[in-house]
Protein backbone atom coordinates (compact mmCIF):
# COMPACT_ATOMS: atom_id res chain seq x y z
CA UNK A 1 0.00 0.00 0.00
CA UNK A 2 1.55 3.49 -1.38
CA UNK A 3 -0.83 5.96 0.57
CA UNK A 4 -0.69 9.80 -0.80
CA UNK A 5 -2.06 12.85 1.34
CA UNK A 6 -3.16 15.61 -0.59
CA UNK A 7 -5.00 18.57 2.05
CA UNK A 8 -7.34 21.12 1.09
CA UNK A 9 -7.75 24.58 3.43
CA UNK A 10 -11.22 26.50 3.83
CA UNK A 11 -10.11 29.80 4.65
CA UNK A 12 -13.13 30.99 6.29
CA UNK A 13 -13.53 28.55 8.67
CA UNK A 14 -9.81 27.62 9.18
CA UNK A 15 -10.94 23.99 8.54
CA UNK A 16 -8.59 21.45 6.67
CA UNK A 17 -10.14 18.66 4.63
CA UNK A 18 -8.22 15.53 3.83
CA UNK A 19 -8.49 13.36 1.19
CA UNK A 20 -6.14 10.21 1.84
CA UNK A 21 -5.57 7.39 -1.22
CA UNK A 22 -3.95 4.37 -1.97
CA UNK A 23 -2.16 4.67 -5.61
CA UNK A 24 -1.94 1.11 -5.96
CA UNK A 25 -5.49 0.59 -5.67
CA UNK A 26 -7.11 3.86 -6.34
CA UNK A 27 -9.17 4.04 -2.99
CA UNK A 28 -9.83 6.99 -1.51
CA UNK A 29 -11.60 8.36 1.59
CA UNK A 30 -12.32 12.35 2.25
CA UNK A 31 -11.76 13.42 5.53
CA UNK A 32 -13.68 16.04 7.36
CA UNK A 33 -15.41 17.94 3.78
CA UNK A 34 -16.67 21.67 4.05
CA UNK A 35 -20.15 22.90 2.64
CA UNK A 36 -19.75 26.24 2.98
CA UNK A 37 -22.45 28.86 3.97
CA UNK A 38 -22.77 32.51 4.29
CA UNK A 39 -24.64 33.59 7.18
CA UNK A 40 -26.11 36.84 6.00
CA UNK A 41 -27.58 35.61 3.06
CA UNK A 42 -28.12 32.32 4.84
CA UNK A 43 -26.92 30.78 0.87
CA UNK A 44 -24.90 27.34 0.42
CA UNK A 45 -22.29 27.10 -2.23
CA UNK A 46 -20.62 23.88 -2.89
CA UNK A 47 -17.43 25.36 -3.87
CA UNK A 48 -15.38 23.68 -1.44
CA UNK A 49 -16.74 20.07 -2.13
CA UNK A 50 -16.36 20.44 -6.26
CA UNK A 51 -12.63 20.89 -5.27
CA UNK A 52 -12.66 17.93 -3.40
CA UNK A 53 -14.70 16.05 -6.22
CA UNK A 54 -12.22 17.10 -8.94
CA UNK A 55 -9.60 16.41 -6.95
CA UNK A 56 -10.93 12.60 -6.84
CA UNK A 57 -11.84 12.74 -10.62
CA UNK A 58 -9.01 13.98 -12.08
CA UNK A 59 -6.91 11.22 -10.27
CA UNK A 60 -9.37 8.51 -10.89
CA UNK A 61 -9.96 7.80 -7.30
CA UNK A 62 -12.68 5.08 -5.75
CA UNK A 63 -13.83 7.26 -3.10
CA UNK A 64 -15.14 4.11 -0.01
CA UNK A 65 -15.89 6.68 2.73
CA UNK A 66 -16.60 9.99 4.39
CA UNK A 67 -15.07 10.29 7.58
CA UNK A 68 -16.09 13.12 10.01
CA UNK A 69 -13.98 13.34 13.56
CA UNK A 70 -16.75 14.83 15.04
CA UNK A 71 -20.10 17.08 14.29
CA UNK A 72 -18.72 20.57 13.61
CA UNK A 73 -19.70 23.46 15.39
CA UNK A 74 -17.94 25.95 13.28
CA UNK A 75 -18.91 24.85 9.52
CA UNK A 76 -21.68 22.75 7.89
CA UNK A 77 -20.06 19.22 6.73
CA UNK A 78 -19.90 18.68 3.59
CA UNK A 79 -20.71 14.71 3.22
CA UNK A 80 -24.62 14.43 2.24
CA UNK A 81 -23.08 16.70 -0.86
CA UNK A 82 -20.83 14.00 -1.54
CA UNK A 83 -22.71 11.23 -1.29
CA UNK A 84 -25.54 13.13 -3.62
CA UNK A 85 -22.87 13.13 -6.33
CA UNK A 86 -21.37 9.73 -5.32
CA UNK A 87 -23.99 7.67 -3.79
CA UNK A 88 -21.81 4.22 -3.31
CA UNK A 89 -20.00 5.99 -0.69
CA UNK A 90 -20.57 5.58 3.44
CA UNK A 91 -20.53 8.29 5.96
CA UNK A 92 -18.89 7.64 9.03
CA UNK A 93 -18.90 9.29 12.40
CA UNK A 94 -17.47 7.95 16.26
CA UNK A 95 -20.47 6.13 17.91
CA UNK A 96 -21.27 8.54 20.26
CA UNK A 97 -22.25 10.96 18.11
CA UNK A 98 -25.93 9.38 19.55
CA UNK A 99 -25.05 11.64 22.68
CA UNK A 100 -24.62 15.08 20.95
CA UNK A 101 -27.86 13.94 18.80
CA UNK A 102 -29.53 13.88 21.74
CA UNK A 103 -28.60 17.12 23.47
CA UNK A 104 -29.08 19.15 20.17
CA UNK A 105 -32.14 17.83 18.64
CA UNK A 106 -33.97 19.54 21.68
CA UNK A 107 -31.85 22.91 21.86
CA UNK A 108 -33.71 23.11 18.30
CA UNK A 109 -36.80 21.20 19.22
CA UNK A 110 -36.40 18.67 16.00
CA UNK A 111 -39.50 17.09 16.28
CA UNK A 112 -39.16 13.64 14.82
CA UNK A 113 -35.70 13.13 14.89
CA UNK A 114 -34.14 10.05 15.55
CA UNK A 115 -31.17 10.03 17.96
CA UNK A 116 -29.86 7.22 17.21
CA UNK A 117 -27.26 7.53 14.28
CA UNK A 118 -29.04 6.67 11.56
CA UNK A 119 -28.62 9.58 9.67
CA UNK A 120 -24.70 8.16 8.86
CA UNK A 121 -23.98 5.15 7.57
CA UNK A 122 -21.42 3.93 9.90
CA UNK A 123 -21.23 4.05 13.30
CA UNK A 124 -17.24 3.62 14.70
CA UNK A 125 -16.52 2.15 17.87
CA UNK A 126 -13.28 2.42 20.02
CA UNK A 127 -10.49 0.08 18.90
CA UNK A 128 -12.45 -0.63 15.69
CA UNK A 129 -11.21 -1.07 12.10
CA UNK A 130 -12.56 -0.78 9.10
CA UNK A 131 -11.35 -0.95 5.37
CA UNK A 132 -11.79 1.43 2.78
CA UNK A 133 -11.20 -0.94 0.17
CA UNK A 134 -7.23 -1.85 0.65
CA UNK A 135 -7.09 1.28 3.60
CA UNK A 136 -7.25 0.51 7.03
CA UNK A 137 -8.56 3.18 9.12
CA UNK A 138 -8.21 2.54 13.17
CA UNK A 139 -10.56 4.39 15.23
CA UNK A 140 -9.75 6.36 18.32
CA UNK A 141 -12.63 7.94 20.55
CA UNK A 142 -10.79 11.19 21.44
CA UNK A 143 -14.19 12.54 23.46
CA UNK A 144 -13.67 15.87 25.60
CA UNK A 145 -14.46 18.50 22.80
CA UNK A 146 -17.36 16.72 22.18
CA UNK A 147 -18.40 13.35 22.91
CA UNK A 148 -18.10 11.91 19.84
CA UNK A 149 -14.78 13.00 18.31
CA UNK A 150 -12.85 10.30 17.05
CA UNK A 151 -9.12 10.43 15.92
CA UNK A 152 -8.42 8.12 12.72
CA UNK A 153 -5.38 6.39 12.75
CA UNK A 154 -3.72 5.87 8.94
CA UNK A 155 -0.69 3.92 8.92
CA UNK A 156 1.34 6.41 10.91
CA UNK A 157 -0.83 8.85 10.20
CA UNK A 158 -3.72 10.60 12.78
CA UNK A 159 -5.87 12.39 11.76
CA UNK A 160 -7.02 14.18 15.11
CA UNK A 161 -10.18 16.57 14.25
CA UNK A 162 -10.62 19.31 16.89
CA UNK A 163 -9.03 17.40 20.12
CA UNK A 164 -5.30 18.48 19.01
CA UNK A 165 -4.11 21.54 17.53
CA UNK A 166 -0.92 22.88 16.52
CA UNK A 167 1.52 23.05 19.28
CA UNK A 168 1.18 27.28 18.99
CA UNK A 169 -2.72 26.85 19.36
CA UNK A 170 -2.94 24.23 22.02
CA UNK A 171 -6.37 21.74 21.99
CA UNK A 172 -9.45 22.17 21.18
CA UNK A 173 -12.55 24.15 23.70
CA UNK A 174 -14.63 21.72 25.92
CA UNK A 175 -17.70 23.67 26.69
CA UNK A 176 -19.91 22.99 24.08
CA UNK A 177 -23.12 20.76 25.73
CA UNK A 178 -21.70 17.40 26.98
CA UNK A 179 -18.02 18.48 26.53
CA UNK A 180 -15.50 18.04 29.03
CA UNK A 181 -11.95 18.94 29.81
CA UNK A 182 -11.37 15.38 31.74
CA UNK A 183 -12.42 13.80 29.17
CA UNK A 184 -9.80 15.82 26.83
CA UNK A 185 -7.08 15.45 28.95
CA UNK A 186 -7.62 11.66 29.15
CA UNK A 187 -7.79 11.49 25.08
CA UNK A 188 -4.96 13.36 24.35
CA UNK A 189 -2.48 12.24 27.80
CA UNK A 190 -3.40 8.79 27.79
CA UNK A 191 -4.25 7.95 24.23
CA UNK A 192 -2.95 9.93 21.36
CA UNK A 193 0.47 10.74 23.08
CA UNK A 194 1.05 7.18 23.87
CA UNK A 195 1.30 6.97 19.98
CA UNK A 196 4.66 6.64 18.79
CA UNK A 197 6.13 9.69 18.95
CA UNK A 198 7.17 9.78 14.90
CA UNK A 199 3.42 9.15 14.20
CA UNK A 200 2.47 12.40 12.33
CA UNK A 201 -0.84 14.33 13.41
CA UNK A 202 -3.05 15.97 10.83
CA UNK A 203 -5.12 18.86 12.60
CA UNK A 204 -8.92 20.01 12.27
CA UNK A 205 -8.06 23.55 12.22
CA UNK A 206 -5.08 25.91 11.77
CA UNK A 207 -6.13 29.35 12.98
CA UNK A 208 -2.93 30.99 11.72
CA UNK A 209 -1.86 32.31 15.00
CA UNK A 210 0.59 35.84 14.38
CA UNK A 211 -0.20 35.51 11.00
CA UNK A 212 2.07 32.58 10.51
CA UNK A 213 2.00 30.33 6.91
CA UNK A 214 -0.16 27.65 6.77
CA UNK A 215 0.33 24.39 8.97
CA UNK A 216 -1.64 21.16 9.11
CA UNK A 217 1.00 18.46 10.59
CA UNK A 218 3.16 18.32 13.59
CA UNK A 219 4.18 15.10 15.32
CA UNK A 220 2.94 13.11 18.88
CA UNK A 221 6.81 13.91 19.71
CA UNK A 222 7.23 17.39 18.70
CA UNK A 223 3.14 17.79 20.66
CA UNK A 224 3.96 16.00 24.00
CA UNK A 225 7.39 18.29 24.31
CA UNK A 226 5.73 21.48 23.03
CA UNK A 227 1.86 22.50 22.80
CA UNK A 228 1.20 25.47 24.75
CA UNK A 229 -1.73 24.18 26.63
CA UNK A 230 -0.92 20.09 26.92
CA UNK A 231 2.36 18.78 27.41
CA UNK A 232 3.53 15.35 28.41
CA UNK A 233 4.20 17.14 31.44
CA UNK A 234 1.14 19.24 31.95
CA UNK A 235 -0.75 17.73 35.20
CA UNK A 236 -4.51 16.69 34.56
CA UNK A 237 -5.90 19.78 37.26
CA UNK A 238 -3.34 21.88 35.15
CA UNK A 239 -5.35 21.59 32.31
CA UNK A 240 -8.65 21.28 33.46
CA UNK A 241 -8.25 24.88 34.99
CA UNK A 242 -6.53 26.31 32.20
CA UNK A 243 -9.12 25.01 29.80
CA UNK A 244 -12.23 25.79 31.94
CA UNK A 245 -10.86 29.21 32.87
CA UNK A 246 -9.93 29.96 29.20
CA UNK A 247 -13.45 28.33 27.49
CA UNK A 248 -15.77 30.87 30.00
CA UNK A 249 -13.96 33.77 28.19
CA UNK A 250 -14.64 32.77 24.60
CA UNK A 251 -17.57 33.49 22.15
CA UNK A 252 -19.53 30.84 20.18
CA UNK A 253 -18.13 30.00 17.10
CA UNK A 254 -20.21 32.15 14.44
CA UNK A 255 -21.56 29.11 12.46
CA UNK A 256 -22.60 27.26 15.66
CA UNK A 257 -26.30 27.42 15.14
CA UNK A 258 -26.85 26.59 11.60
CA UNK A 259 -23.66 23.73 11.57
CA UNK A 260 -24.92 21.61 14.61
CA UNK A 261 -28.66 21.62 13.49
CA UNK A 262 -26.94 20.40 9.75
CA UNK A 263 -24.01 18.03 11.53
CA UNK A 264 -25.66 16.04 13.21
CA UNK A 265 -28.37 14.76 10.49
CA UNK A 266 -25.11 13.69 8.60
CA UNK A 267 -25.28 16.73 6.82
CA UNK A 268 -28.19 16.64 5.49
CA UNK A 269 -30.30 20.37 5.18
CA UNK A 270 -33.92 20.14 6.44
CA UNK A 271 -36.64 18.99 4.45
CA UNK A 272 -38.30 21.78 2.08
CA UNK A 273 -41.62 23.28 3.41
CA UNK A 274 -44.51 23.46 1.14
CA UNK A 275 -43.07 26.83 -0.69
CA UNK A 276 -40.17 24.96 -1.87
CA UNK A 277 -37.40 26.17 0.58
CA UNK A 278 -35.63 24.44 3.80
CA UNK A 279 -35.23 26.34 6.87
CA UNK A 280 -32.67 26.09 10.02
CA UNK A 281 -33.89 27.61 13.10
CA UNK A 282 -32.33 29.71 15.64
CA UNK A 283 -33.55 29.35 18.92
CA UNK A 284 -33.41 32.78 20.76
CA UNK A 285 -31.92 33.57 24.09
CA UNK A 286 -32.28 36.31 26.55
CA UNK A 287 -29.37 37.64 28.83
Amino acid sequence: MSLKLETFFDKATFTLTYVVNDENTKDAIVIDPVLDYDPASSKVSTKSVEKVLSYLSKNELNLRYVLETHAHADHLTGAAEIKKRLPEVKVGIGEKITKVQEVFSEVFNMEGFESTGIQFDTLLKDGETIKAGSIEIKTIATPGHTPACSTYLIGNMAFVGDALFLPDSGTGRCDFPAGSAEDLYYSIHEKLYKLDDETIVYVGHDYQPNNRELKYSTTIGESKKENNQLSDKTSKEEYIKFRNERDSTLKAPRLLLPSIQVNIAAGKLPEPEKNGKSYLKLPIGME
